[in-house]
């Protein structure tokens, strides 16, 4: 894995843009005070986007039997 680019303060602040460029394609960039690494820029997960309540309406199933528990598993914690 290739390292992370390395910038100090005042580099950062200059190529902010340059910067998130980078990490909008996937680099992490960290941010280095007096040598010393302080911050990591990283690329956000993207976000699921959902339509609103009941968008995954008739795509998810739960079987009637989803709450019993199996037989042998009952017996090791004394419930049959």
């Amino acid at each position: 894995m290739e390292a992370a680019r390395q910038y100090n303060v005042h580099e950062a602040k200059t190529h902010l843009s340059r910067i998130l460029e980078q990490v909008a394609t996937g680099e992490e960039v960290v941010i280095s005070k007096a040598g010393q690494p302080v911050a990591k820029v990283v690329p956000l997960r993207p976000t699921v986007r959902r339509t609103g309540r009941g968008a995954l309406k008739g795509r998810i199933h739960i079987h009637d039997d989803f709450d019993e528990l199996p037989g042998d598993i009952a017996e090791a914690f004394g419930m049959r």
